[in-house]
């Protein structure tokens, strides 16, 4: 076992030697050590390589100028819909659709907006050709406070207009027009 010699008592009175138990000691710093080790490789591998070349690297290639698409904004409001066709920051149409529910036992109808949708898609919509992959945009703007049933009515006037798309085993199939993304206030 060692031992560690702390020097001469002070007057002779008791004795200032001790022993002390090294193993504990050497247990805890070989598990650290270990533990040092095994970090120390992972550490490395989060590590993101960054150089200061401003601005970087010529580009030889021609830069593509592409436009953005048309993204249908719809705005639900108290008393009517507000639709908002934008290409990037710039307005291209904007319409109103006043709010007029049909009740159907317990279901929201919102005829009159499906309809104003559907035509609103044929003028400004991108993505109309059957083989187009793609589908149009469209971002509903609702209150957090807009009861459930009213957004589900709105949901289906959205996805009520269809167009047909070819699949990739040669069938066409009727799809929904737009993609639907919340923007909740």
């Amino acid at each position: 076992m060692g031992g560690v010699d702390v020097g001469g008592g002070g007057g002779g009175k008791r004795a200032v030697n001790a022993e002390i138990n090294m193993i504990p000691f050497i247990d805890l710093l070989m598990v650290t050590i270990a533990f040092l080790l095994i970090t120390a490789v992972w550490v490395t591998n989060s590590r993101m390589n960054a150089n200061a070349q401003v601005p970087g690297p010529p580009n030889t290639e021609p830069t593509e100028v592409t436009t953005p698409e048309k993204i249908l904004h719809l705005h639900i409001e108290e008393f009517e819909f507000k639709l908002v066709w934008q290409q990037g920051s710039t307005v291209v149409a904007e319409d109103k659709v006043p709010k007029q529910e049909q009740t159907d036992k317990e279901f929201v109808k919102f005829g009159d907006l499906a309809v104003k949708i559907a035509e609103q898609w044929q003028q400004h919509g991108g993505h109309q050709d059957p083989s187009d992959q793609k589908t149009d945009q469209c971002v509903v703007h609702a209150d957090n406070k807009l009861p459930f049933r009213e957004l589900v009515g709105v949901l289906d006037a959205i996805y009520d207009k269809k167009r047909e798309q070819n699949q990739a085993d040669g069938t066409i199939k009727n799809v929904p027009v737009f993609n639907m993304s919340f923007s909740i206030r």
